[in-house]
């Protein structure tokens, strides 16, 4: 483990961490989908979850939630061991799962009613929570619309209010904008950083995508095949990788050992096919890899589609430390069980 890692893994939390995870395993049979993950989360911090579908993101917050039993390992909610005050940890969180739960039948008010029940938040408290959460997340003049007729976006807000309305601390969201348009989903960014600052919520998000958690999370945890790769701040990350620029090219025909002549050039520290003829190149001095990039084009005859230059991004870390690229998949979609309210045995 490098010592970046060592330092970021533990550097927040101490007496303040909100969330805290020591070597946690999960395994089915003889599969696991979790290895030996530790992590501590800080009181008020937005933690990311970053990897690809299957790298066992939701199985972490499954184990965190009480959901599933904990194989080894342990995990505290709030100073609460999940395995031996379940309940205690229950009455401190928020759930939003990948799918989509709340009752399409009913109205905005009624599914947000009947889950601040489950928790036995007092009638009053229960009218003005609700009220608040609407205006919060704008669906104040939906509040008597049946839910089946929002959209994907509203409903996801929806989903994000009801999963506050208990007023817990800690918020636990599983890839919250998986199947949103650009819009929606920065519209759910928006509204969660406004709702973290209102209600000063520790907020721990999983993703599989590179700008969610760019734009949202303080601190990102890349999780791959079951193990924890790297974690730091998304600026640290980045500035981790050699190669502080990123060109990407296009060519038309290029020939086959175009790659290697792309990692002949100066100052390039890594190259990146995207596919037969786009070529991702990180360089720690763009101009001079730019222009003699260029000038190898010509004297070989290969004409140049695009060209552009940008700094490192998150998709280069994960390349970096796992030494493949995250694509954006389809999400499967898992049997995510409401949690059990306060009181219930887990």
């Amino acid at each position: 483990m490098s010592a970046m890692f060592k330092k970021a893994a533990g550097e927040t939390a101490g007496q303040n961490a909100a969330i805290k995870v020591e070597n946690i395993v999960k395994r089915y049979g003889d599969f696991t989908a979790v290895d030996g993950i530790s992590f501590e989360v800080a009181d008020g911090e937005i933690f990311g979850l970053l990897g690809p579908n299957g790298a066992g993101k939701s199985t972490l917050i499954r184990m965190m939630t009480t959901l599933i039993p904990i194989t080894a390992g342990k995990a505290y909610i709030a100073g609460y061991d999940v395995s031996v005050d379940a309940d205690a940890a229950r009455r401190t969180i928020g759930v939003i799962p990948q799918a989509l739960t709340s009752d399409i039948d009913l109205t905005l008010e009624e599914n947000l009613s009947i889950y601040a029940k489950l928790y036995g938040v007092p009638p009053a408290e229960r009218r003005r929570n609700i009220d608040e959460l609407l205006e919060a997340v704008d669906l104040t003049k939906w509040r008597n619309a049946q839910t089946k007729t929002l959209s994907g976006g509203m409903r996801r807000r929806l989903e994000i209010a009801r999963g506050l309305v208990h007023n817990p601390k800690i918020f636990f969201l599983d890839e919250p904008t998986t199947g949103l348009d650009p819009v929606s989903r920065v519209a759910v960014w928006e509204m969660l950083n406004k709702l973290k600052a209102q209600r000063q919520l520790t907020i721990l998000i999983t993703t599989h995508y590179m700008d969610e958690a760019d734009r949202l999370c303080d601190r990102i945890a890349i999780v791959d095949h079951g193990h924890l790769v790297a974690l730091d701040t998304p600026t640290a990350l980045k500035q981790s990788v050699p190669g502080s620029n990123v060109i990407e090219a296009q060519f038309i025909s290029p020939p086959e050992d175009w790659e290697k002549r792309l990692h002949e050039l100066s100052y390039v520290t890594t190259v990146q096919p995207e596919s037969t003829d786009m070529y991702r190149v990180l360089t720690s001095n763009s101009s001079v890899t730019t222009t003699q990039l260029v000038e190898m084009a010509v004297r070989a005859g290969v004409e140049m589609k695009s060209l552009s230059v940008q700094n490192t991004t998150l998709d280069d870390v994960f390349v970096h430390y796992t030494g493949r690229q995250l694509r954006d998949e389809q999400v499967k979609t898992f049997g995510y069980m409401m949690p059990p309210r306060p009181g219930m045995n887990p």
